[in-house]
C-alpha cells in the first residue's frame, strides 16, 4: 500500500472560495470535528465578503495520492490584522469557530497549519487569537502541546456560554421536563396566543421582503441591535439568508397577528440541530402576548417534530433562554504568542 502523502497550500485572499467547491469545502466540514452552519461555504464566504478586515488566508491541506473525493483533507481559514490572527468569522457574528477536519486527523492538520504559519509563505504575524472554539473540540487538547514543541506561549480563557437545550421525545416530553413554573407560563402564553398564525418561509417564498421584515423586527426589538445592525451585517443577511434557505439549512419564522408580521426568529437548521441566530420583535403592540416567548416555544416545538436532538441557543447567558430548560455549553478562546512577539 502507498503510503499518504499530504500536500499544504496556502492560497490568499477570497480565491480559496472557488480554489475549494462549495461541494468539496462541505463535504469535509459535514465531517469536521466542528460541525457547525459557521465552517459551511456559504457562512464562510458571505462573511468576508462583507464583513472581512485585515488579509484573508486559507491553509488547504490535502492528500496527494487519495480518491477524488478523499482528497482534501483540512481547512484552516484566517485572517491577519495588526499582527494578530483570527479565524475567518468574527466572534461578534460567529458562534462556533475552528479548523475544519476530521477529529482523527486534527493532529495532522494543525502540524501542518501551524508549518504554514511558521513559513515564510505567511503573512507577518506575532499572535494567534482563536476566539468561539467549542469546549469539545480536540483543538483545546492538542494546540498546547503543539504550541509548546515550537516554543510559542499559549493561553486559554472561557469566551462565552452557548446554552442548549437536549431534546427527547415530542414537545409534551420537552415541558414535561423542565421547571414546573416555566411550563405552566409557557403553556399560558401559547393558549393567550391563539389567534397568532406562525409563518415559515421558503426558498419559493418572497424571500428578500421576509429579510427586509426581519431585519426591521431585529432593529425594533433592542436599541443595542438597532445600533448593531449597520450596512454590512444588513448585506451579510441578505447574502446568507437565501442561500442557506436554498440549501435547506436555514429557518425564518413569524409570528403574525391579522395579516401583520410582529415577531421574528432566524434559525440555522443543520446536522439535526437548531441554531437560533438571531430574532427580532415588534414591542410597541401586543406586547401583552409575549409573542417573542410564543414563537420561541413554536421553533422548540418544530424541532421536536422534526426529529432534531438539540435546540441552542448560542452565544450568551441572557435569562430567558434558562427559562426554556437550556443548560450552559462553553466555548473558549485560545491564544498563542509566537517567541520573538
Amino acid at each position: 500500500m502507498q503510503p499518504m502523502i499530504n500536500t499544504i497550500e496556502l492560497i490568499r485572499g477570497d480565491a480559496i472560495f472557488t480554489a475549494v467547491s462549495p461541494t468539496e469545502w462541505n463535504a469535509l466540514a459535514e465531517e469536521s470535528m466542528t460541525q457547525t452552519p459557521f465552517q459551511r461555504h456559504a457562512y464562510q464566504q458571505a462573511w468576508w465578503r462583507h464583513l472581512g478586515q485585515g488579509e484573508l488566508f486559507t491553509v488547504v491541506v490535502r492528500r496527494e495520492n487519495g480518491s477524488a473525493q478523499d482528497r482534501l483533507r483540512g481547512l484552516a481559514a484566517f485572517f491577519v490584522q495588526d499582527g494578530t490572527v483570527f479565524f475567518n468569522g468574527s466572534k461578534e457574528e460567529t458562534d462556533y469557530l475552528d479548523i475544519i477536519c476530521r477529529a482523527e486527523e486534527a493532529e495532522m492538520v494543525w502540524t501542518a497549519v501551524l508549518d504554514c504559519l511558521c513559513s515564510d509563505a505567511c503573512p507577518a504575524w506575532s499572535a494567534l487569537q482563536l476566539h468561539c472554539v467549542p469546549a469539545a473540540s480536540p483543538t483545546r487538547e492538542l494546540l498546547p502541546r503543539l504550541a509548546d514543541s515550537r516554543g510559542f506561549v499559549f493561553s486559554e480563557v472561557r469566551d462565552e456560554v452557548c446554552p442548549v437545550i437536549v431534546l427527547e421525545g415530542d414537545f409534551e416530553d420537552y415541558l414535561a421536563g423542565i421547571n414546573k413554573k416555566q411550563r405552566h407560563e409557557i403553556r399560558r402564553k401559547m393558549r393567550r396566543a391563539h389567534e397568532v398564525v406562525f409563518e415559515e418561509i421558503g426558498s419559493d417564498d418572497d424571500v428578500n421582503t421576509a429579510v427586509e421584515e426581519f431585519l426591521r423586527l431585529l432593529q425594533a426589538s433592542a436599541q443595542e441591535k438597532e445600533q448593531w445592525l449597520n450596512d454590512d451585517r444588513r448585506a451579510l443577511f441578505h447574502d446568507l439568508i437565501p442561500a442557506m434557505l436554498q440549501d435547506g439549512l436555514l429557518q425564518l419564522l413569524f409570528a403574525n397577528l391579522r395579516g401583520q408580521r410582529y415577531a421574528a426568529l432566524l434559525n440555522f437548521v443543520y446536522n439535526d440541530r437548531t441554531w437560533v441566530y438571531n430574532s427580532g420583535l415588534d414591542m410597541s403592540q401586543h406586547s401583552n402576548l409575549s409573542l417573542g416567548v410564543v414563537l420561541s416555544a413554536h421553533a422548540i416545538e418544530l424541532a421536536t417534530q422534526r426529529g432534531y436532538h438539540t435546540f441552542d441557543f448560542l452565544r450568551g447567558d441572557e435569562t430567558y433562554k434558562y427559562r426554556f430548560g437550556a443548560e450552559d455549553t462553553e466555548i473558549f478562546c485560545l491564544k498563542l504568542v509566537a517567541p520573538s512577539a
